[in-house]
């Protein structure tokens, strides 16, 4: 899979253009400042639909206007060439597969993408909740029935809080919405918990060969439920009953539901030690990068293609050493990359120099 072409219109500091993109290594190198972030930006927008620096829409709009479009041309594994278009005003976001109006549901996954941003470093030592979100999209890539999932139970939950905020649990309509929430629930845990299951076998293998062969790195699944680990679907089921039941008069105490896999988070380990109070800096980086590179992997595994990769700043977040490694691994693997530095790696592949947001190829 391969992202072939990219148009915008509106977005940020850009000049509106129509770039066509390098099968393999695509550099995009200048100053500081003038527009090289907001170029893999916007292909991660449309590969996701959503921006990584911001959850504000407007935003991405260059000042004084109020629309922003994405437009871009990818093959897939069957090398057949689709079309895919984000357009955005104030009031809506519309996705369109090959010029037809489609569902987010239905758009995401198409384009696989896998970024690596120097935010990142926020998967280790941030909240639970950005980790959930980080997850919850990246098995949603590989699955779209997690996707699914994810997008149900949210509406369950907010129907949920609002009948226990109400007081409303005495009602046949909780007992019908408390239902769904156990089933899509217990859905939710056993995909994270085969997800994670599969990934910390790659991460460590990762971490081991690209960056320190010593070293044992885990990822864990901190299930709200406990040790979930060789439990059945169904007695994870009735495990969460009770745990509903138990928390139930707490919940109608505090207005709002206590558990659920809204309540999970996911921990590294590295030599045994929590990496987000024990690692240093440098570690942190190589794990968020080892955990992308395993991302890679994973997405072979279930779908049988690679995905783009996007990387912003290698040449400030990694020593000579790393990025020598780093660049060998995406020369070998043969994997569409992006990348952006302020100077020229002499790597195989288009040059973009991007200057005041104009992007030209360099020859």
């Amino acid at each position: 899979m391969y992202l072939k072409q990219i148009s915008y219109s509106n977005f940020r500091c850009l000049e509106d253009t129509k770039t066509e993109l390098d099968r393999n290594f695509n550099l995009i190198y200048g100053k500081n400042g003038q527009g090289k972030t907001s170029f893999i930006e916007a292909v991660h927008f449309l590969a996701t639909g959503k921006s990584f620096r911001t959850k504000k829409t407007k935003e991405l709009f260059r000042y004084n206007r109020n629309r922003v479009t994405v437009f871009g041309k990818y093959v897939n594994k069957n090398n057949e060439e689709n079309i895919l278009a984000v357009d955005v005003n104030e009031e809506r976001k519309d996705f369109y597969i090959n010029k037809n109006k489609n569902r987010y549901i239905d758009y995401v996954g198409l384009l696989n993408i896998i970024s690596f941003i120097p935010e990142d470093i926020e998967i280790i030592t941030g909240n639970p909740g950005i980790r959930r979100n980080f997850f919850n999209y990246e098995i949603s890539q590989a699955k779209k029935e997690y996707l699914k999932s994810i997008v149900d139970f949210e509406k369950i939950l907010k129907t949920r809080n609002k009948l226990i905020k109400e007081k409303k649990t005495h009602e046949d309509i909780y007992k019908i919405y408390n239902d769904k929430f156990i089933e899509e629930g217990t859905e939710i845990i056993v995909y994270r918990r085969e997800f994670i299951k599969k990934i910390s076998i790659l991460l460590n293998l990762n971490y081991r060969k690209l960056f320190d062969q010593k070293s044992e790195l885990k990822l864990k699944y901190v299930c709200f439920l406990g040790d979930i680990e060789r439990k059945s679907k169904d007695e994870i089921k009735e495990k969460f009953k009770e745990n509903v039941k138990r928390k139930n008069e707490r919940e109608k105490f505090i207005g709002y539901s206590l558990t659920g896999p809204q309540k999970d988070d996911f921990i590294f380990e590295l030599n045994g030690r929590n990496a987000k109070s024990f690692s240093s800096q440098g570690e942190k980086k190589s794990i968020i990068f080892s955990l992308k590179i395993s991302e890679i992997d994973m997405l072979v595994k279930e779908k049988n293609e690679y995905p783009v990769f996007i990387m912003d700043d290698i040449a400030s977040y990694f020593d000579e050493i790393r990025k020598k490694s780093i660049l060998d691994y995406f020369v070998n693997k043969k994997i569409q990359c992006f990348i952006t530095s302020t100077e020229d790696l002499n790597i195989k592949g288009k040059r973009f120099i991007i200057e005041k947001g104009k992007v030209t190829e360099d020859e």
